[in-house]
């Protein structure tokens, strides 16, 4: 099973791209910060994590502000053939500030 799920701030974003065949493309990073219990310990956990989405997610994500509160799903994959740094390919993401107004977009099928 190859399932991710995290919340936090939309610290990076870079301009959105398009694929050679025109599939839109944006690449940002979030920024999480919480508080989690290992050992019977309390632990601080801040980190940054770099996000991809494809299509209509692209867009999504290239139009929301930075700072802005989401929760993203998706799968963990290398970030290319030559690099093993991991990258979230988001499958969904939910806009958590002004949730009774906002957007859940997931992936069909």
């Amino acid at each position: 099973m190859n399932q991710f799920q995290v919340s936090g701030r939309l610290c990076e974003k870079k301009p959105l791209r398009y694929t050679p065949a025109g599939v839109p493309v944006a690449e940002a990073r979030i920024g999480h910060e919480s508080e989690q219990l290992e050992a019977g310990l309390s632990r601080q956990v801040v980190c940054e994590i770099p996000l991809l989405a494809l299509g209509p997610k692209a867009g999504w994500l290239d139009a929301a502000p930075l700072g802005v509160r989401v929760e993203v799903t998706g799968f963990l994959a290398a970030r290319s053939r030559n690099s093993r740094a991991l990258v979230l390919h988001v499958q969904e993401i939910e806009f958590l500030e002004g949730k009774e107004n906002g957007q859940v977009l997931q992936e069909e099928g």
